[in-house]
């Protein structure tokens, strides 16, 4: 299967047909976000299951959610705290990533961490953000690459790791171009009162105290 073109809103808008129908049909993506290029499903829980064994990776690392903006996961039925609120009014669409309360019953409990919490970033690359408006429900994301190996900075390195799942067709992969070497998003686990860092990444520690004072990790 090709790379479905992913650099310009009309890219977009002409492939969303094949990505909406592929998606529906069990089928898995790969896309650009504003980190790294992303491997994702819906979030039921045997797209879920068909995810991980593409990427190999134990059930017991859950994979996060993309949504495109705070509505979205409200309606998924998590819950923003003070502090998770606070921080994605400052920092989403972008490379946040919250752990949130909530959405049993509607999410599968397999991307539930150790904590109890759905991990969900609003990402700023537009042409992901824009697909998933337009799809009406989050995608699962992980990184598109096999665990401990290099992210992908383009479709030639998925292609590389994935062929199999391209050439039969499990795997549909965006062509958004080759990204820059970004750190990874920075996650904060927003479960409990106090809001704990578990990732420092592409926003650092002192720049989320700066803009949102107590409310940071």
């Amino acid at each position: 299967m090709n790379p479905v073109p992913f650099s310009t809103e009309e890219h977009v808008r002409q492939g969303f047909p094949v990505i909406r129908d592929h998606l529906m049909g069990g089928g898995l993506l790969a896309y650009p976000t504003e980190t790294v290029y992303g491997l994702g499903s819906r979030a039921i829980l045997d797209d879920v299951a068909a995810l991980a064994l593409l990427k190999g990776r134990p059930p017991r690392k859950p994979f996060l959610l993309l949504v495109n903006g705070r509505l979205m996961a409200e309606r998924c039925g998590l819950v923003f705290s003070r502090a998770a609120k606070a921080m994605t009014e400052e920092f989403w669409p972008g490379p946040l990533t919250v752990v949130l309360r909530g959405g049993e019953g509607i999410l599968p409990n397999t991307l539930r961490g150790g904590e109890g919490g759905v991990a969900v970033r609003w990402t700023s690359n537009k042409r992901t953000s824009d697909l998933i408006g337009l799809l009406e429900f989050p995608i699962t994301s992980t990184s598109a690459n096999r665990p401990g190996g290099p992210t992908a900075p383009g479709v030639d390195a998925i292609q590389h790791d994935f062929g199999d799942a391209v050439a039969d067709g499990r795997l549909l992969v965006l062509d958004g171009g080759v990204l820059g070497n970004v750190p990874p998003s920075t996650i904060v686990d927003c479960t409990t009162d106090e809001p704990l860092m578990i990732r420092e990444g592409a926003i650092p520690r002192n720049e989320l105290q700066r803009r949102v004072g107590s409310l940071a990790p």
